[in-house]
Parts: C-alpha cells; sequence; structure tokens
C-alpha cells in the first residue's frame, strides 16, 4: 500500500513541479524618488517577476553560465530524475532494479536538498520586503540653501510558483519516504 501512496504522491508533486519552475517565483519592485525644493521626481527602478526557468535564461545570458547550470541541475534535472526513477521503481515491484533505482533515488536525495536551498535563497529575497532608505543631502547654490531627499522602496512578494515549488518538494520528499517504506514492507512479506 505505501509503494501505492509514494507513486501517487511522486506523481502530484510532478503536477506541481512545472508549474513551480514556469511561474514567477517572487516579483521584486523597486522604486527611487529625489525631493528637492518640494518637487519630486520618481523612478522605477526595478520591476521584475522570475521564475526559476527565468532565471536561468537571464543567468546564462549574462554569461553567468555556472550558476545558471548549477541551478538548472539542482533545480530542475535532480527533482527530474529522482521522480523518473521512483516512478520506475514503482512498476519493477520486488525486483533488483527496483532496489537499485531506490537506492540510487536515497543518494541523490541529499543533493535534491539544494531544492530546498533555492526555495531559501528566495526567501532571503523575500525578507527585503519593505525595505527603505532615505538620505538627506543640505548644499548652497548662489547663497540659497537646498535640501535634497533621496529614498528607495523595494518590495518583494512570493509569486504563485514559489507556492507550486514549495508544494512539489514537500510531496516529493514525502512520496520518496513512502516509496522506500513500501520496499522494506515488499522485502518483509
Amino acid at each position: 500500500m505505501k509503494r501505492h501512496i509514494g507513486f501517487a504522491l511522486n506523481i502530484l508533486a510532478l503536477g506541481l513541479f512545472f508549474p513551480g519552475i514556469l511561474l514567477p517565483m517572487f516579483s521584486l519592485d523597486m522604486e527611487m524618488a529625489a525631493s528637492l525644493a518640494g518637487s519630486t521626481l520618481s523612478s522605477n527602478i526595478v520591476d521584475k517577476e522570475l521564475s526559476i526557468m527565468a532565471t536561468i535564461d537571464e543567468l546564462w545570458h549574462d554569461q553567468r553560465i555556472l550558476v545558471a547550470a548549477l541551478i538548472l541541475l539542482f533545480s530542475v534535472g535532480i527533482p527530474l530524475l529522482k521522480t523518473t526513477m521512483v516512478s520506475l521503481a514503482y512498476f519493477q515491484p520486488g525486483t533488483k532494479l527496483e532496489k537499485t533505482f531506490l537506492k540510487i533515488v536515497a543518494s541523490i536525495g541529499k543533493w535534491s536538498m539544494a531544492d530546498v536551498f533555492v526555495v531559501a535563497v528566495f526567501l532571503a529575497i523575500l525578507s527585503t520586503n519593505h525595505a527603505e532608505t532615505a538620505d538627506t543631502h543640505n548644499f548652497a547654490v548662489f547663497g540659497f540653501k537646498l535640501s535634497l531627499d533621496i529614498s528607495t522602496q523595494t518590495l518583494s512578494n512570493a509569486g504563485q510558483g514559489f507556492y507550486y515549488f514549495a508544494g512539489y518538494c514537500l510531496l516529493s520528499l514525502l512520496g520518496t519516504h513512502f516509496a522506500s517504506q513500501g520496499m522494506q514492507q515488499t522485502k518483509l512479506t
């Protein structure tokens, strides 16, 4: 029974995986304002929504190939490999192949914690929510005293992709656990 639950959870996890990597993981908005003698000028410096795949694409085009490759490997490659192997093991009950696949999944399971690391990085970015800075400079021009106020505001929000990807991580871990427990049960009977 645990084998079936593990397989079902991994399929559900896969259903969350694709929206998790394709939908925006977070949005970031940064605005700057400058006030001088009662007049204010504001500009939107950054207005971005990024998914995991969009981040990989942007890093690749910015020639940050190593970082793009690492995110691709740990957030896309290893999860797909893990899900594929758990699914293949499901269709090989009680065989040496099932044991081999689940052993490989268990060994790369440590590496799948990089998924969680990616989510943690995005959470760290989200911690900048409503971060504001303000700076005032006083100076004199032709005998007039002027005050220049410069401020920035950073807003960030979790996107749908974040929730899908977090759901994928949790279901995948749970599904792999049940699949391994199911194999253990099969060996005992």
